[in-house]
Order: structure tokens, then sequence, then C-alpha cells
């Protein structure tokens, strides 16, 4: 649950970022990057990960594995919107960005891949 908490923060982010953006003290894809990134992003593998275990008849709690998927698409979320917010160092953020991002979705597949494969525990 807590990964869902993390997720929504970056929907009031978002916002604060955008409208610094309507201000001009900012670029317009930090707020959309947080609201892409962290919201949609983080929320996605939350709620994939807990209907997997769930309609599967597994226990509810995040593996270590898991929980690292979670926080590479953080990492990957914050270093997306630094890019944003310090063009001078967009290069190297965007790589890390993406690299983060990539194994996120990556390591879901392969942590729950025995999940989506196996029969169901429960019957």
């Amino acid at each position: 649950m807590l990964v869902l908490h993390v997720a929504f923060a970056f929907v009031p982010l978002g916002f604060a970022l955008v409208g610094a953006a309507c201000l001009g003290w900012l670029p317009a894809s930090a707020g959309i990057h947080a609201w892409t990134g962290g919201a949609f992003g983080g929320m996605t593998l939350a709620v994939m990960s807990r209907a997997s275990l769930g309609h599967t008849g597994r226990t509810l709690v995040a593996s270590k594995g898991v929980q690292m998927v979670y926080a590479l698409v953080l990492i990957a979320t914050v270093a997306r919107v630094c890019a944003d917010l310090q063009p001078q160092l967009g290069t190297p953020l965007l790589h890390t960005a993406v690299l983060a991002w990539a194994t996120a979705f990556l390591g879901f597949a392969l942590a729950y891949w025995r999940v989506f494969t196996a029969p169901r525990l429960n019957g």
C-alpha cells in the first residue's frame, strides 16, 4: 500500500510543477513527467502486483525484488524530472531514467513470471 501513496504524491507534485511552468519558472515537461512516470507508472506497477497476487491466491506481500522494482520507478521518475530541471545534467539523468524505467518493468515481468504461469495456489 505504501507504494500507492508514494505514486499518488506525484499527482500534486505534477500540478505544482505545471503551475510553476505556467509562471515561466520551469519547463512544462517536468510536471508531465511527474504525472506520467511517478503517478501513472508507480500506480500501474502497484496495482498490477497487488492484483496478480490476489487473483492467484498468494499473500499480498511484495517481495524484495518487487520492492526494488518500485524503487527503480521512483528513481526513473526523479531522474527524468531532474533532467527537465537541470538541462546541463540532462544526458546522464536521461540515461539513468531510461535504464531504471526499463529495468523496473523487465524486473516486474521476471518477478511475476511464475505467478502468471503457475496454477492458482488455492485451487
